[in-house]
């Protein structure tokens, strides 16, 4: 997988990165458009070249195509431009001299307000002039060097001027010398005209890659800090009138239309870039020489409008945005369901579990906080073959969320992974995406639990390579087999099977209640039993499930008590009871040595579950 440029060797690819593929796929035949030619050097252009870069808010990058192939960034160079303007005098002293106001026209058109001269917004060539000529510096040469300075902190580094391209615009650039001009006739440029258009020249021939547009797009996304580098490129109060300007004026004449289908603040360069951005969650940038008749790049807008309106990225619908969706990770070595196992099957686990991942999720999934959580599983699943992604204190998931959570399903399933989903009963459109992907073969093995305990046993089960019959012969076990004897002789098991009475129990019924005295031991021979407490609305909480060979009760040796929960039988059960009293005889000395091994038994036992305890506490932390 490429991720920021590097293969990766993942047994489970990002279904961002295998979408972003075959979207490249998709739409590299696409033949219509042309490249530009009023500037003889953009002519030259190959209209085969074609990348795809998405950069998140949490500095991960996903590519397809040419993105590291250098091409001009021509007017896109006015969003970041206006940014370093808007610092260096104030919006007050900006907005005076350039308004803010859609034009309708195209990119060079000469749309300047009646009386006053200003241009109508920054994203004309007009307003771009004006624009540069408000960035501080002494000269030509240090306005120049502060510009190219800020695209360094919007791109990770500094980038340089096509000379040849430079020229080529100079040479040929009369409209935009002749706006130049009446700018100054208007007062708009202060000084030589000519000092602000050959820094527009230059700008304009910057030479950036898709993967710079993407990142300066995430570093607007991301309130103008740099999501890799952590550089400040613009002062958060000002990013939203960046992203303001883009959203009306960004796509010329076609500004409207791509507000209305896209729904994200873009910006478009003749040379074949398309900078978009989902405030909060990403930035996209998109290469392909080949434009439309208003100038903006063929294959960048129907990529953008394809990523949209798959996964719902519209400004006006998207979600509100968490820090971090995950709310805490860890393995199923430290961390376990409330199914007691035997020592064997508990030193297995230890081990096995590892391979086992679970993810506690929080908050709003949408796309850019599901990508945060898709990029953490797939970096880490190398050696986890089993993964839990717990939804109880999500509070939506919206559409694009859903769709990529099910391509992740659809490559764990082609990977020979197990992804378990619980808590998703009330997560409608998930629920809603789950149900339509369920009447497919393809998606036959998404599981769903009510709970993470039920979801965690399940995952333990296969880690043990318990199938269904293996656990039917598993909840049988004769009376000798109990660990809860172990040390005791075999006189002494024989004197202690004496004195105790053989109960059944049928499925559903309660064995014992909470409140009841807890004066009897009861150990399992066959079947299982759930130990669990009542909640609120009916609802109740396992504390523990206990198969053949273990037992319950035995504080009942240690004093007399009351039982703390209820105990109900989970399948048909048969049990030994041992009526406590029945070893209270201390001048039997026989019956004083079984009572002392089963008291140190005891010991043992709670000492394991407090190691247990602080195990999964440590993991949780």
């Amino acid at each position: 997988m490429y991720m920021d440029g590097t293969l990766t060797q993942n047994l489970v690819e990002s279904p961002i990165q295998r979408y972003l593929d075959a979207l490249y796929e998709r739409f590299l035949p696409l033949r219509d458009g042309n490249v530009a030619d009023y500037i003889p050097e953009l002519a030259t252009a190959d209209r085969d070249a074609f990348g795809i870069a998405l950069v998140t808010v949490d500095g991960h990058v996903y590519q397809a195509g040419d993105t590291r192939q250098p091409f001009t960034i021509q007017s896109i160079s006015k969003a970041l431009v206006y940014g370093l303007a808007l610092e260096d005098n104030g919006v007050d002293a900006v907005t005076a001299k350039i308004g803010v106001e859609p034009s309708g026209d195209a990119f060079n058109s000469i749309s300047l307000e009646d009386g006053t001269g200003r241009p109508l917004n920054p994203m004309i060539n007009a307003g771009a002039i004006a624009t540069t000529g408000l960035v501080h510096g002494k000269d030509r040469n240090e306005v120049l060097a502060r510009i190219l300075a800020r695209f360094g902190q919007y791109m990770g580094h500094e980038p340089e001027v096509d000379g040849v391209v430079y020229a080529s615009e100079r040479d040929t650039g009369h409209r935009n010398r002749a706006i130049a001009h009446m700018l100054r006739n208007f007062d708009i440029l202060e000084g030589d005209p000519e000092d602000a258009l050959d820094v527009y020249f230059r700008q304009c021939s910057i030479n950036v890659t898709c993967r710079d547009l993407a990142l300066a797009a995430a570093t607007l996304a991301n309130r103008g800090v740099n999501p890799i580098t952590g550089v400040v490129a613009l002062k958060r109060d000002l990013v939203g009138k960046v992203l303001s300007v883009m959203s009306t004026c960004g796509m010329y004449d076609y500004a409207g239309s791509w507000i209305y289908e896209v729904g994200l603040p873009a910006k478009s360069g003749v040379g074949g870039g398309i900078m978009a951005v989902l405030p909060g969650q990403l930035g996209l940038g998109v290469f392909s020489p080949p434009l439309d008749a208003r100038g903006n790049s063929v294959r960048g807008i129907r990529v953008c409008q394809e990523i949209s309106k798959e996964f719902d990225l519209h400004l006006f619908n998207a979600a509100r945005i968490a820090p971090s969706v995950i709310r805490a990770r860890y393995d199923g070595s430290g961390v376990r369901s409330k199914r007691a196992r035997t020592r064997e099957q508990s030193e297995k686990l230890d081990e096995a579990g590892k391979r086992l991942r679970i993810y506690e999720l929080h908050g709003d999934l949408a796309f850019g906080t599901t990508e945060i959580v898709i990029h953490d599983v797939t970096s880490a699943m190398t050696d986890t073959d089993y993964l839990i992604l717990d939804f109880r204190r999500v509070y939506s998931v919206d559409g694009a969320a859903g769709k990529l959570l099910l391509r992740l399903c659809e490559d764990f399933e082609t990977a020979g992974k197990q992804i378990v989903f619980t808590h998703t009963g009330n997560k409608f459109e998930l629920e809603r995406l789950l149900r339509r992907s369920l009447e497919r073969e393809t998606a036959d093995r998404i599981l769903r639990f009510a709970d993470r305990d039920r979801a965690l046993e399940w995952c333990e089960n296969e880690l043990l390579g318990q199938s269904a019959s293996d656990l039917e012969l598993s909840m049988s076990a004769g009376f000798t087999g109990q660990e809860y004897l172990d040390g005791l002789a075999p006189d002494q098991l024989a004197r202690l099977e004496s004195l105790l009475e053989k109960r059944r129990y049928a499925a559903g019924e309660l064995i014992a209640h909470k409140g009841d005295p807890a004066n009897e031991i009861f150990f399992l021979t066959r079947g299982a039993a759930s130990i669990s407490l009542p909640l609120v609305h009916n609802a109740r909480t396992r504390l523990a499930t206990l198969s053949a060979g273990m037992a319950f009760g035995e504080s009942a040796l240690i004093g007399d008590s009351h039982r703390t929960a209820d105990v109900r039988a989970e399948t048909d059960v048969e049990c030994y009871v041992l009526l406590a009293s029945e070893l209270a005889d201390v001048d039997d000395p026989e019956l004083t040595q079984i009572r002392a091994r089963l008291i140190e038994n005891l010991a043992c036992g709670l000492a394991d579950k407090l190691r247990s305890a602080n195990l999964e506490i440590q993991s949780l932390s």
